[in-house]
């Protein structure tokens, strides 16, 4: 055989075919194709293709073509190869090597970004064959395969458009692929497809309506679903298994029960017997709802029934245990799982520890994280997460830091959940400087801080009064691809509230809206209430106004705030009013609505008022609390109305509402205003012979203010009691009383006490713990002598 260089002139083109022929059908090896390389054009290749004596060997063919699109830089342009590709599929589907045909194809397709081939198989060129069924009809499984069924629903199309019917298999291939195709078009085209196929002769069998069931289910349409179960006796297909488990995981997912229950009858009644997939899905949509007893029901109808509950099962059941804090229980069951030589999981074992960290279990914790390493069960990266969020709940930060090289040890890369887990535990502990350290560590990883951890640090950054850290963070946010919503804003507008920056804080507020970050009810509730508090009232109630234009509805903390306002600014007349209107707009006024204006008219001086305001909520059988009857006792003692404070006293311990130091303070105070030293002596003497004196309790004859609408949801009228710290007056009347009271001047040291009480300064527990003690044994002593 003559190589091209062998001859001093250029041979012809049939010759190099004809020698190109002989190479690959002879037992030479490729390489010998080497010298023919730079005379390879993709003209000569495709005659290569169309040689009569390769018509008859696809094997032949298809390794040509493999070492072409390897070794032959120009051919592997998709359009120099798409002609020989359209001259090797026909002679691989005529020797049914359908299966070299799809990945040839599958390979064609990877590379073909211009998308060549899709276009020729929707508009033929007159220089190629026309598109054989085969060929479309494999086509569609290779787009399908390689993730593109809106290129393959095209093909389809084209299908139906020259009446050539697919087969099947290919129908099922296709119909999966669009049902799980992330789009609003993805069931629409699904159901085009179904129809279109039936109309073309195809036979649907029960896998055809088993994925369109699971594409009506993933939309929620249950009705179409029972529908097309109708339907399958037309084309002598019945329902299986797959059938019914699937809209029952459908039904279950939306907590349908009562449907649930149904089709399992109807499951029953064609002779169906539910599998392990069928009890698993009722157990875990028992366990999501808190049907515990249910789940171990189905359960034990499972064992009945001779199937035996696998590891998945047990892993549900202890989830739903843990999740209601029954952690004993689910332990238990644990060791059932081993009796039955159901070895627990990664999954168990995590799902344990979890629990135990969130029910501040945390020795047990860290004992099974123990108990995970002797069984041998591998930590996985849930596992180390997992532990570094329990060692944060505990405070230990610098541990959970530690564990993050042993987590690297194992194998397991640090995380997004590892790091904001990490950020959020020392944004809690007050360690800002190590949370900025770690989000810079993070974003060096390309990792991205999630909003829940970027809020809480704003968070505690507001706490401790870093505004312009904050605000720093929050708009360098869109720079570091951080997502901000309006908790974020919310949070740093109420921390500008809170340092009374309220220019500031609306400022941030239009900066919101202009970004298009539409405000909750809860947020607008923050800049009410700091409205409120900072005295403006007037334009916390146009706030209000602007929340119902907007189409949100206020909740109580909304009215409260606004009540509260009016009350903080002495205008109770337009708080009752304001109250009024609202409820006539079916605002519900709660416990908090109460206390703001028992509060603000005992402040005023108005005891009367407050008490029949009182009187009247109690007889609707509205809730009440111990800061409505610390508010009314103070207002009463205040007012030298003791006899009635005490009554009150009695009342609140009665219905176990715990009476505390503020309703103690109270009372003292006022039998000591009114000096009434022997009633005040008696009625300390019976705190501590009842063990009533709280912890906490300073005798600061400091009066009790309210501290407006706080906490997360806004709400909660909470009375504070304003501590003093012992300074050396505290120490010189708590060295003064010890004195008279070593000396046996039991009176005189009553008298100083009372001195202290009306000079607003705090005597030290002892002083007081050894009065009392000294004032019960002079009572005793004195009724021995008596006696």
């Amino acid at each position: 055989m003559e190589t091209p260089t062998s001859s001093s002139s250029a041979p012809a083109e049939s010759d190099i075919v004809r020698n190109i022929v002989t190479v690959i059908t002879s037992q030479s090896s490729l390489k010998s194709l080497m010298p023919y390389i730079p005379l390879l054009t993709p003209s000569l290749i495709s005659s290569i293709f169309s040689s009569a004596s390769l018509f008859s060997s696809p094997n032949t063919l298809l390794t040509f073509f493999q070492w072409c699109r390897t070794h032959v830089s120009s051919f592997t342009c998709d359009g120099n190869s798409l002609p020989s590709l359209l001259t090797l599929l026909p002679c691989l589907f005529r020797h049914n090597k359908f299966s070299d045909a799809k990945s040839v194809l599958l390979s064609f397709i990877a590379a073909d970004r211009l998308h060549v081939l899709h276009n020729h198989l929707l508009h033929p060129s007159s220089r190629f064959p026309f598109p054989s069924k085969a060929l479309l009809d494999t086509a569609i499984s290779a787009y399908v395969q390689y993730r593109k069924p809106h290129l393959a629903f095209q093909i389809f199309k084209k299908m139906k458009r020259y009446h050539l019917r697919p087969t099947v298999l290919t129908c099922n291939t296709l119909l999966n692929s669009l049902v799980r195709y992330p789009s609003s078009y993805s069931l629409p085209m699904s159901r085009q497809v179904f129809d279109d196929a039936i109309k073309l002769g195809v036979i649907p069998n029960t896998n055809t309506f088993n994925i369109m069931i699971f594409g009506y289910c993933l939309n929620s349409k249950f009705k179409e679903a029972m529908m097309l179960i109708n339907r399958m006796g037309d084309f002598y297909c019945l329902p299986d298994n797959v059938t019914y488990n699937t809209i029952l995981d459908a039904f279950c997912k939306k907590g349908l029960l009562n449907e649930a229950r149904d089709l399992l009858s109807a499951m029953k009644d064609r002779g169906l017997l539910p599998n392990r997939i069928t009890f698993n899905t009722l157990v875990s949509a028992y366990c999501k709802l808190g049907w515990l007893k249910e789940a171990a029901k189905t359960i034990e109808l499972m064992t009945q029934s001779k199937i035996l509950p696998d590891i998945w099962t047990y892993n549900m059941l202890i989830n739903g245990l843990c999740k209601e804090g029954r952690i004993e229980e689910a332990l238990k069951l644990r060791d059932e799982m081993q009796n039955l030589n159901l070895f627990p999981d990664v999954v168990t074992y995590n799902t344990l520890i979890n629990a135990c960290f969130e029910w501040k279990m945390n020795s047990m914790a860290f004992e099974l994280v123990e108990q995970m390493a002797e069984k041998n069960v591998e930590r996985n990266a849930f596992t180390h997460n997992i532990i570094i969020k329990g060692l944060c709940i505990e405070g230990k930060i610098e541990e959970a830091s530690k564990s993050i090289k042993k987590m690297e040890e194992n194998g397991f890369s640090p995380d997004r959940v590892t790091y904001n887990t990490l950020i959020n535990g020392y944004s809690k502990s007050g360690k800002m400087a190590e949370a900025f350290k770690t989000m810079d560590e993070m974003a060096r990883k390309g990792l991205k801080m999630d909003t829940v951890t970027l809020n809480t640090v704003l968070y505690n950054l507001c706490e401790e009064r870093k505004l312009d850290e904050a605000y720093g963070l929050l708009h360098s946010a869109a720079k570091k691809s951080y997502s901000i919503d309006e908790v974020s804003y919310g949070t740093l507008i109420m921390g500008y509230f809170k340092d009374e920056d309220v220019d500031q804080a609306l400022k941030l507020w239009e900066e919101m809206k202009e970004k298009e970050i539409l405000p909750s009810v809860v947020t607008y509730n923050s800049v009410i209430g700091g409205l409120c508090k900072c005295g403006k009232t007037k334009e916390a109630l146009a706030k209000l106004n602007e929340l119902i234009q907007n189409g949100l509805v206020p909740d109580e903390t909304t009215y409260n705030s606004l009540i509260h306002g009016y009350c903080r600014e002495g205008d109770l007349e337009k708080a009752f009013q304001f109250h009024n209107k609202m409820v006539e707009k079916s605002f519900k006024p709660d416990t908090f609505t109460c206390n703001i204006l028992l509060f603000a008219l005992c402040n005023g001086g108005m005891i009367d008022r407050a008490h029949k305001l009182f009187q009247t909520w109690v007889s609707k059988g509205k809730v009440v609390d111990a800061i409505t009857y610390n508010i009314l006792i103070t207002g009463m003692c205040k007012d030298g109305k003791i006899e009635r404070a005490l009554e009150l006293l009695m009342e609140m311990e009665e219905k176990k509402l715990g009476s505390d130091h503020i309703a103690y303070k109270a009372i003292l105070c006022g039998l000591t205003e009114l000096g009434r030293t022997e009633d005040a002596e008696e009625f300390l003497s019976n705190m501590i012979e009842n063990g009533k004196l709280p912890n906490q309790f300073s005798f600061a004859a400091s009066r009790e203010v309210t501290s407006g609408v706080q906490g997360e949801k806004g709400q909660g009228v909470v009375a504070n009691e304003t501590r003093l710290d012992y300074d050396s007056s505290s120490v010189a009347y708590s060295k003064r009383i010890g004195d008279l009271f070593n000396e046996g001047k039991y009176k005189e040291a009553m008298c100083t006490l009372e001195e202290s009480l009306k000079n607003g300064i705090a005597v030290k527990r002892s002083t007081y713990i050894t009065l009392m003690e000294g004032l019960i044994m002079r009572r005793k002593r004195t009724s021995k002598v008596a006696w």
